[in-house]
C-alpha cells in the first residue's frame, strides 16, 4: 500500500511563497510520475505541474514562470516551490503518484492554499 503525506499549505498575501512537499511511502516502482493537482470551491480538480522519474516535467500554462516543481528521488518526495502567488492560486492542492507499469493511482489528503490579503 502506497501513503502519500502533504504539507506546507497555509496562508499568503498575494505576491508571496508557499512551498509544498509531498512524501510517499510503500512499494514504489522506479518508473512513476508523481504531480499536483488543485481543485477550487465550485470547479474541478486540475493539473498544475508533474514530474516523471525521468526528470521530464509539465506545468499548466497559469502556473508557468512561477511554480517549479522538483523531486528528491532518495526519499520519494515531490515538492511545489510557489513564488507570485495570486488570489486564483487559491485552493486545495493534492499530490499524486501514478505508476504505469501496475496502472497504480494514489492521491493525497490534499493540503489548503489560500492567497488573500
Amino acid at each position: 500500500q502506497v501513503q502519500l503525506v502533504e504539507s506546507g499549505g497555509g496562508l499568503v498575501q498575494p505576491g508571496g511563497s508557499l512551498r509544498l512537499s509531498c512524501a510517499a511511502s510503500g512499494v514504489i516502482f522506479s518508473i512513476n510520475i508523481m504531480g499536483w493537482y488543485r481543485q477550487a470551491p465550485g470547479k474541478q480538480r486540475e493539473l498544475v505541474a508533474i514530474v516523471s522519474s525521468g526528470g521530464n516535467t509539465n506545468y499548466a500554462d497559469s502556473v508557468k514562470g512561477r511554480f517549479t516543481i522538483s523531486r528528491e528521488y532518495a526519499k520519494d518526495t515531490v515538492y511545489l516551490q510557489m513564488n507570485n502567488l495570486k488570489p486564483e492560486d487559491t485552493a486545495v492542492y493534492y499530490c499524486r503518484l501514478e505508476m504505469p507499469s501496475t496502472k497504480s493511482d494514489y492521491w493525497g489528503q490534499g493540503t489548503q492554499v489560500t492567497v488573500s490579503s
